[in-house]
């Protein structure tokens, strides 16, 4: 029993991996489901779909090794999406309320007026904006009747995608989060490690109908009913998927940081055991909590739109067919003529937190081609990194020098050339870019006893290639200029 099955459940797809004590990639499949947007600004899924995606992508993967040496199942997952279900049954209630959804916007905003900012950010880390969990929780349980109904009948079961797949894995039988997960809530103690009764009273949510809080690494259940699997394996580590990606990159020391780019763009910090306060509108949140080690916090900063960009360039604007000819595109000019795109497609997050931004090209002439808006969506993606490091700097007084990137953009050599000239940092690609996957492996084997501690993880970590800067500091001003005057015009309001 020496390979970890890796469930990694991401906003557009599901990924099953295999892989063994030694990192050797047995097996390893994808499948993407479908998105609903029932409304605008509304983001669902289909959590069927979702369950059917992971049970294809298990057998797939299943299908080329003895299951009998599967140790245990590590679950990474896309964090503040929200799911409810029948804990009677198992069924979904209704469809589960995306990170991207920001229906509850007039929501964040009430509390805001009620002075209670400052109370959610110094007991959660975080701020109030649509992205988290919470609201969404409060907008189910007052306009979904089947929601409100499994309350009353003591049949609801809330949480996010981690605590979904752990339920439907054990049949049924558990109700169970960790840390990096429960902390996207709103209704999560950052240092008491609980749901608070106060959080979740403010916020107008039952502290029932979450799941129970357990280390990220350690036996949370055991597989009974899975399609495929015999009964018994243990699920043995959970983290969110950008505190996986955090540990995949082996940033387990303070002061590392990554930035992974993925459906949005997602720079964490490793901050240690003390938890940093930010005072320029970045999110505290716990990174990962081990039996041994115990709780380690990050310093994050969240663009809600950075791959999913350059999906709406490919499905919506169709300038191309496959999301890997962007970069194909972007090369037919040699820069962006003065065009500057905003991709505030769901809002813009830090360190703005302006859930009714919308996206903005700018700067479009008679001669802009293609190519130029190519360009400019690759740009607009690290121009929102640039600003979120530029807050970070601030709160830690210290300027970053290294950044690892990982994720499916970190594959594009303009995007990650040009994410260094503006960020005036090196960045570190390593040879495995899905290290999302990789830190769910990480975590479960850890959790199954495959790996004694963290310290044997910093040595997995195989360099691909370093971006440095080559930008002047005048290039580099005036390029962020041009970038914050499109900015501003976003964030007027009427």
């Amino acid at each position: 029993m020496d390979t970890i099955l890796a469930i990694d459940q991401g906003t557009t797809g599901t990924t099953a991996l295999l892989m063994d004590r030694e990192l050797n990639r047995i097996a390893e499949a994808s499948i993407d489901f479908e998105q609903h947007f029932p409304q605008p600004g509304w983001v669902e899924h289909d959590l069927n779909e979702i369950w059917n995606t992971v049970v294809q992508t298990v057998r797939e993967v299943t299908q080329r090794t003895d299951i009998r040496r599967i140790a245990a199942i590590g679950i990474t997952n896309q964090r503040e999406t929200l799911c409810f279900w029948d804990k009677k049954t198992g069924e979904p209630l209704a469809r589960a309320m995306v990170w991207q959804d920001r229906r509850t916007a007039g929501a964040c905003e009430a509390l805001r007026a009620q002075g209670l900012e400052s109370f959610f950010q110094d007991n959660t880390g975080l701020l109030l904006d649509p992205y988290f969990s919470g609201t969404k929780a409060a907008w189910a349980l007052k306009n979904w009747s089947v929601v409100s109904q499994a309350y009353q009948q003591g049949r609801l079961a809330a949480g996010t995608i981690d605590s979904y797949l752990i339920a439907r894995l054990s049949g049924g039988l558990v109700h169970a989060t960790e840390p990096s997960n429960a902390s996207r809530t709103l209704g999560f103690h950052l240092t008491k490690h609980e749901f608070s009764d106060d959080l979740c009273r403010a916020l107008g949510v039952p502290r029932e109908i979450w799941p129970e809080v357990r280390p990220s690494s350690g036996t949370f259940a055991l597989t009974k009913g899975f399609p495929g699997l015999p009964d018994g394996i243990p699920i043995s580590g959970v983290l969110g998927d950008q505190q996986a990606a955090l540990l995949g990159q082996a940033c387990t020391k303070e002061g590392m940081a990554k930035c992974t780019y993925g459906t949005g763009a997602f720079l964490l910090m490793n901050t240690g055991r003390s938890p940093v306060k930010s005072r320029h509108r970045l999110l505290t949140t716990i990174a990962w909590q081990m039996p041994r080690e115990g709780t380690v916090y990050a310093l994050e900063g969240s663009a809600f739109i950075a791959g999913a960009a350059v999906q709406w360039v490919r499905d919506g604007m169709k300038l191309i067919r496959d999301s890997s000819e962007i970069e194909s595109l972007a090369e037919t000019v040699s820069h962006s003529d003065g065009v500057v795109f905003v991709p505030a497609l769901t809002g813009l997050g830090a360190p703005y937190w302006d859930p009714q931004a919308t996206g903005m090209f700018t700067g479009l002439t008679r001669g802009t081609q293609a190519g130029h808006l190519a360009r400019a969506v690759l740009e607009g993606i690290a121009f929102q990194n640039a600003d979120i490091l530029a807050a970070m700097e601030k709160d830690l007084g210290k300027p970053l020098t290294s950044l690892n990137v990982d994720g499916g953009a970190a594959a594009n050599n303009l995007l990650m050339q040009f994410q260094s000239d503006v960020l005036n940092v090196d960045l570190k690609r390593p040879k495995y870019l899905e290290t999302t996957s990789l830190g769910a492996v990480f975590i479960a084997g850890l959790g199954a006893g495959l790996w004694s501690d963290i310290s044997e993880i910093e040595k997995t970590w195989k360099q691909d290639r370093v971006f440095k800067p080559t930008f002047d500091s005048n290039q580099r001003s005036e390029t962020m200029q041009r970038w914050k005057r499109a900015v501003s015009r976003v964030l007027l309001k009427d």
